[in-house]
């Protein structure tokens, strides 16, 4: 597999469109405060599940999941968690270089969607439910988090529409949240999410922005406020600091600091390959030769549920491309 020279990367408008990524977890609303210290107790099947998919071990943390449905079928965590680790199989699935950069560009549908798309819409329904008992930003935040998941696979198809009718149903949700709780944490990561693509789209997409009523959004305000969830989030907290750091370097070309967010995130998960592989490619971009290629090796050894599984395989051939590269 050969990557291309950053001369011929293509110009903002060629890159992943904005548009059709930007609803990844999102909620939003410019201005809104920055989230300090208030968090959501995790249910310890939760943690221990969300544990396991970021240590590089989804088939895990979604049988841990599954216990957490069974135990609290009223609870939308479960799911949430559940679709959470299905995400981090199809994201690793998708995964390849282009402008010499490693990620899930586009992808057609296919069958194991509807599973995913369900879990997320069953975690919307139950927090729904919920809520008509009792208004809580912890609820609005699943809500939130449920539609932001559909939003997150739209936008890996590329349905546009989709994704906009996702995206505006999670923002509301947490904006719901967060005006019940404005520190609440993952709540302010989703609106990072949101206020940095929506400034990152085209001049002319922004103008189609604009006459479908999507709200906008502002860059640096989204940054701070991912910057809040990686330190003090609970459920989103690993998204934000994957996202920031892949963001930085796609849309900003920020390498050193998308580098210095990424490398925690694959310290602290040796074992999570697209974890490894962005450390590496960030360290190419930063011209480390050596730290590039010491995580390109732990790619290539990092365990996994399923050795022989797709996600394992691309990521294998996608090491070894970046190695035949540095040497």
């Amino acid at each position: 597999m050969s990557r291309q020279s950053k001369n011929d990367r293509p110009e903002r408008e060629r890159l992943p469109r904005p548009f059709a990524v930007f609803v990844c977890l999102l909620a939003s609303l410019l201005g809104c405060g920055l989230a300090r210290s208030s968090t959501i107790d995790l249910a310890p099947q939760a943690t221990q599940a969300l544990d396991a998919i970021y240590s590089g071990d989804p088939d895990t943390g979604i049988e841990v999941a599954r216990i957490l449905e069974r135990q609290q079928p009223e609870n939308p965590l479960g799911f949430l968690v559940e679709a959470e680790g299905q995400w981090w199989k199809i994201y690793c699935s998708a995964c390849e270089i282009k402008w010499g950069m490693i990620d899930a560009w586009k992808r057609p549908k296919k069958p194991e969607d509807a599973v995913y798309l369900a879990l997320a819409s069953k975690a919307v329904d139950l927090a729904h439910a919920q809520l008509a008992k009792s208004d809580t930003a912890e609820m609005h935040l699943y809500a939130g988090a449920g539609w932001a998941l559909e939003a997150r696979l739209y936008a890996l198809r590329d349905e546009r529409h989709n994704t906009a009718h996702a995206g505006v149903a999670a923002r509301t949700e947490f904006l719901k949240a967060l005006h019940l709780d404005p520190d609440m944490a993952d709540a302010s990561a989703g609106l990072g999410f949101y206020n940095y693509y929506i400034d990152t789209l085209s001049t002319a997409v922004k103008v189609l922005r604009f006459f479908m009523g999507i709200p906008g959004g502002n860059k640096n305000d989204g940054i701070r406020q991912m910057r809040t969830g990686i330190e003090h989030g609970v459920l989103l907290r690993v998204d934000a600091q994957f996202y920031l750091a892949k963001n930085f370097r796609t849309y900003d070309q920020r390498y050193s600091d998308a580098l210095a967010i990424a490398e925690p995130l694959a310290d602290r998960y040796p074992n999570n390959a697209i974890f490894q592989l962005l450390a590496g490619n960030l360290a190419v971009e930063t011209g480390q030769k050596e730290k590039a290629e010491k995580y390109f090796h732990v790619t290539l050894v990092s365990s996994n549920s399923d050795p022989n599984g797709p996600c394992v395989t691309r990521v294998r051939d996608l090491a070894n491309s970046f190695l035949a590269t540095l040497h």
